[in-house]
């Protein structure tokens, strides 16, 4: 068989290894059983579904009635702006807490965009921390600093 969309087989191996993937650690919990579920039960079933449909879309990249298409060329600068974005929230949420951590998140993920502008970037960080804010420090009362110390005393 070959493979016709390029994009579907890509997709379908992500799910089924991320399924199986989680199936595997949800073994170590336990699993009850259908009507008294331990901790392992929904993961564990939900990892092999997610690998089920991992499958379906594998086979279906190789079906003769497909599209056929090609996975594009990774752009690694954006990869890596977008990753360090990430990393740079963590390192930075302790000491400067959640407003100024996701503002910095916003805009440096923001200039991974072929689209880039500071006013459009501004914007959405003042909506995103606004968001953040409502749902976990007001929403969920989550336990994590929201100013920087020096701010808070």
């Amino acid at each position: 068989m070959r493979i016709r969309s390029q994009k579907d087989f890509a997709s379908g191996l992500m799910f089924i290894l991320v399924g199986l993937g989680f199936s595997w650690v949800a073994r170590g919990y336990s699993m009850g059983t259908a009507a008294k579920m331990g901790p392992g039960y929904f993961p564990f079933l939900l990892g092999l579904v997610l690998a089920v449909l991992g499958a379906v879309v594998l086979l279906a990249s190789m079906s003769p009635k497909g599209e056929q298409d090609h996975l594009a060329r990774w752009d690694l600068k954006t990869l890596l702006w977008i990753l360090g974005s990430v990393v740079l929230f963590g390192l930075l949420l302790k000491p400067l807490g959640m407003v100024l951590s996701v503002f910095v998140l916003v805009l440096v993920s923001s200039m991974a965009s072929h689209e880039f502008s500071w006013k459009g970037a501004l914007l959405n960080a003042v909506v995103l921390v606004l968001i953040s804010l409502g749902a976990f420090v007001y929403g969920i009362n989550l336990q994590m600093p929201v100013w920087p110390a020096f701010i808070t005393g």
